[in-house]
């Protein structure tokens, strides 16, 4: 099969169909209001599972605005979960995988099918504007569809190995583990989600899948298409619920065979350490970053202002791609610094739905939170706030993109990830005292540089420490990694495998080798 990315949005552009992706769009958001606030189930072996307790999922943009009422897992609920998925796993290994592929596939044509309203409902759950949450639609659509062509292009992981005596026949075989939990962020609540539950599906495991507790609706949506694709009862599992219930259950839990988690360092780490115990488990995690972009002397400093401020600001810098740092070389700081601010101070904040919104809500009252402290702990340090520093008052999570300038290299906020939209400018002598900045922290998901120098980029790819790097990129200095396009994956604490999504190395993870031979 070919593998083609989805790409809704560009697609309209380059047919000038705008108007018409926009009225699908708002269409969609009508729709799927008028279905809010209906109690919602979780899924365990094919059956709707009822809890004693429920919570409200509301909308960052206006809290309250109550989209559903989903249920309190609690730890029997996840054993429930793991008992299903158990017994589910024997058949489901057996089945061919061109029949794995097959549902699969199905799956990421129903996603496809339902772009508008799966794009709307996440603009309500999580405040991604239309355009990042078609993006995430259409990029679990291309994960599963990636992952498919995959297996087929391996032949389902089985190889002929070579012959040492007469009458031998030898082959190596990857074969799944067993039962995977597979824990999803908020802020890629379809794509994620899809593709870390479609790795461990394809290649024959059974799931017990929790989503965020910011954004169970995206998951349930996911479980719907996956059952309705065709995948047997017991197969993929949906709870919902706390972390520290239900998501420990799955890290406890001795008949959980993998794991494969996306999230904040602490919680990885944590899981890491619990989950493999005093046995070999594979632990798939993926923690953040502290993402730079270098802007040399020689850079196209407007081309650099749009893309660090796309980079720092899209979707209040929520991904773990964001860029929270700018190393800036001392002769063109200025020229620099007075396009970024001015780019920055056009960025609309708003109801995420509208239209020319670009900035919608942080996720929770904790990320305001977070944000609040920042900008404290920045001024109290003497930090010079160029832009923002302003947080909203009302029923939504609104603060403002956020430059500060002059704190010290070794500032908290030079060095943490925080996950809202706050972005630091470091100055910086040349490309060796930005390429040191650039590798001092402990993590290494994106980086990006902007120069015109070849040997610069040279130098970049060659003593980045990170897994995804950027060269001159308008559309987003660290973020954007397109499925097929950019593998995307961590190195240092950014990630624990160094195999990344959407890459040719992702799905042998969830396997494991196994080699035949045969005497004549």
């Amino acid at each position: 099969m070919e593998f083609r990315n989805e790409r809704t949005w560009q697609n309209a552009v380059e047919l000038g169909k705008t108007e018409e992706f926009h009225a699908h769009y708002e269409a969609a958001v009508d729709k799927v209001r008028a279905e809010f606030g209906a109690k919602h189930p979780m899924i365990v072996d094919g059956q709707e599972v009822w809890a004693d307790a429920t919570f409200e999922d509301t909308s960052p943009a206006d809290t309250t605005l109550v989209l559903g009422h989903f249920q309190k897992g609690t730890r029997a609920h996840a054993k429930q979960a793991i008992d299903a998925a158990k017994p589910a796993f024997p058949g489901w290994a057996a089945t061919p995988y061109a029949e794995r592929v097959r549902i699969v596939q199905r799956a990421a044509d129903l996603i496809a099918e339902r772009k508008f309203a799966y794009a709307a409902l996440m603009s309500f759950e999580n405040g991604k504007n239309r355009y990042e949450a078609m993006a995430d639609v259409d990029e679990a659509a291309d994960l599963m569809r990636w992952y498919a062509a995959e297996m087929l292009r391996n032949q389902g992981y089985e190889h002929p190995m070579g012959q040492f005596l007469p009458g031998e026949t030898t082959r190596s075989i990857l074969k799944p583990y067993g039962v995977w939990a597979v824990v999803a962020p908020f802020n890629f609540p379809l794509a994620i989600a899809a593709g870390m539950s479609t790795g461990a599906l394809i290649t024959g495991n059974t799931v017990v899948f929790k989503p965020a507790s910011d954004t169970p609706f995206m998951g349930l949506r996911l479980g719907e298409v996956l059952r309705e694709a065709g995948l047997p009862p017991g197969v993929f599992n949906y709870l919902t619920g706390p972390g520290n219930t239900v998501g420990q259950e799955l890290v406890d839990n001795p008949e959980v065979d993998g794991f494969v988690f996306t999230g904040s360092r602490a919680v990885g780490v944590k899981a890491f350490e619990t989950f493999r115990g005093n046995r070999p488990k594979p632990i798939i995690t993926e923690m953040g970053g502290k993402n730079p972009t270098i802007v040399t002397a020689t850079a196209d400093v407007e081309k650099a202002a749009l893309g660090v401020m796309r980079a720092a600001f899209g979707f209040g810098g929520q991904k773990c791609s964001a860029c929270s740092r700018v190393l800036v070389d001392r002769s063109v700081k200025e020229a620099f610094l007075e396009r970024l601010v001015a780019e920055t101070q056009k960025i609309k904040v708003g109801d995420p739905t509208v239209r020319d919104v670009y900035l919608g809500p942080l996720i929770n009252e904790a990320a305001v939170a977070t944000y609040d402290k920042a900008i404290q702990e920045i001024k109290r340090s003497k930090g010079k706030i160029l832009t923002g520093g302003t947080s909203g008052k009302g029923p939504g999570h609104f603060v403002a993109p956020t430059i500060v300038d002059g704190l010290p290299r070794d500032h908290r906020i030079n060095r943490e990830e925080l996950f809202v939209p706050i972005l630091s400018v470091i100055d910086v002598d040349g490309l060796d005292d930005a390429v040191r900045v650039a590798n001092d922290v402990d993590y290494g998901l994106t980086a990006g540089i902007f120069t015109r120098e070849p040997a610069d980029l040279r130098r970049f790819f060659s003593e980045i420490q990170a897994g995804v790097l950027y060269a001159n990129r308008a559309a987003g200095a660290t973020t954007g990694a397109v499925v097929g396009v950019q593998a995307f994956g961590g190195w240092k604490m950014s990630g624990s495998s160094g195999k990344s999504a959407g890459g040719h190395y992702y799905l042998p993870q969830f396997l494991r080798e196994q080699s035949h031979s045969e005497y004549s």
